[in-house]
């Protein structure tokens, strides 16, 4: 894909802010109240071809349907549609336990004030889980909604001018990481489990004609929760064992179909504790996937641009970087996403580079992290950038 397009080709990585007249919709499912079903179908239908326009008019090639049909969030849309897990609202340990690490240990009043008050928008939604447990066996039941959400993007895409499709996917690791089993006899048997299932939604997508970008962004951020006090050592052990179940998932399937983004938490904090990129490139890369969509643009993490000098590309496989980051509301001059582009393309190869955002600008339906005035602009930087790229690596 990125190989023959003899330009820089531009992506992002998924999540898009929803309008308000769908979240309106979304409100009401979450907190079980009645809706016209029909007229929510239609309003997703209508709102996914919109957001193709959108972006294929701020630039972007290989375009996304926003996660639109996703009413939870980046990862918990998958309990929509797997058997086997019940939720209970009690006082066991919930999401929060999930992502509580050294970070929001370092940085305990300010995650007081942030976790309050920052990114949930619309409808007065308040942001409410409870804890999630493993009651039975795990099956995919969600060939209904897949099928729904391949309908909508190809409608949406049929005629926009999109170089390509991809609907983002949640990567086994990162359904309910913190979750309570009681059918299982180890961890190890329910993650695979989790990846057989999984495997039927990345297959209908790529049968359908689109990528499957694969999100694991608990691969890379659980290390700020495990690490103190386990090793780095530990925690690579830990991330060993999903990346071979992620790849059990994706047996079979045409890796240039196929793109892997991890990210360290789409949330605007110090980020002080993050695995370094280093430490676990060669996890990441032993993921079978044409493609690595990595966060590259955002201050914590943009130096290690430099990995690349060390670490090869294997042969056949692309990057997706980061060129303008969902964590901050300044929106990146072009020239500044070329020079991004243009550094790496030096090591990795021209051909080799699609040109990406470092997360999904809404985290989920009520968690948006800039406002969609600069999502937009931010998507226009990026292309703009690409074509000054393009000019200076082709001349």
């Amino acid at each position: 894909m990125a190989q023959a397009a003899g330009r820089i080709l531009t992506s992002h990585v998924g999540s898009l802010v929803r309008p308000d007249e769908l979240l309106a919709f979304i409100a009401k499912q979450q907190d079980g109240q009645p809706y016209d079903a029909k007229a929510y179908e239609e309003c997703l239908r209508r709102s996914v071809a919109d957001v193709v326009k959108k972006q294929v008019e701020a630039g972007v090639d290989i375009v996304s349907d926003g996660e639109y049909g996703k009413s939870i969030s980046w990862s918990r849309y998958i309990l929509d549609r797997l058997s086997g897990f019940e939720e209970r609202h009690d006082k066991t340990p919930g999401f929060r336990a999930a992502v509580a690490g050294k970070d929001r240990r370092d940085f305990a009043e300010f995650y007081e004030e942030y976790e309050a008050n920052y990114g949930f928008v619309g409808m007065g939604k308040t942001f409410k889980t409870g804890s999630w447990f493993v009651t039975g066996p795990i099956k995919y039941t969600g060939q209904a909604l897949i099928q729904r959400d391949i309908e909508d993007i190809r409608r949406g895409v049929a005629g926009s001018g999109a170089v390509d499709a991809f609907m983002p996917l949640v990567a086994p690791a990162s359904v309910v990481p913190q979750r309570t089993d009681e059918f299982y006899k180890s961890e190890e048997e329910a993650l695979f489990a989790i990846a057989d299932a999984v495997h039927e939604e990345y297959k209908a997508v790529i049968d359908a004609g689109l990528i499957a970008q694969i999100d694991d962004a608990f691969l890379a951020s659980v290390y700020d929760v495990m690490v103190p006090p386990k090793t780095l050592a530990e925690y690579r052990k830990w991330a060993e064992l999903r990346i071979e179940a992620l790849n059990h998932a994706l047996k079979g399937l045409p890796q240039d179909r196929t793109r892997y983004h991890i990210c360290w938490g789409s949330w605007n904090g110090p980020h002080t504790n993050d695995v370094a990129f280093k430490d676990i490139a060669d996890l990441v890369l032993r993921v079978n996937v044409g493609g690595y969509s990595l966060e590259m643009a955002n201050p914590r993490h943009e130096h290690e641009w430099r990995v690349w000098e060390s670490v090869k590309l294997p042969e056949g496989k692309y990057l997706l970087p980061g060129l303008v980051s969902h964590a901050t509301n300044i929106v990146e001059h072009p020239e500044l996403v070329a020079e991004r582009i243009v550094r790496l393309a030096k090591l990795v190869g021209r051909d080799r580079v699609v040109a990406s955002t470092d997360c999904g600008f809404a985290q989920g339906p009520f968690a948006r992290r800039v406002h969609p005035q600069i999502m937009w602009a931010k998507l226009r930087a990026l292309a703009e950038g690409a074509r000054i790229a393009t000019r200076q690596l082709w001349n």
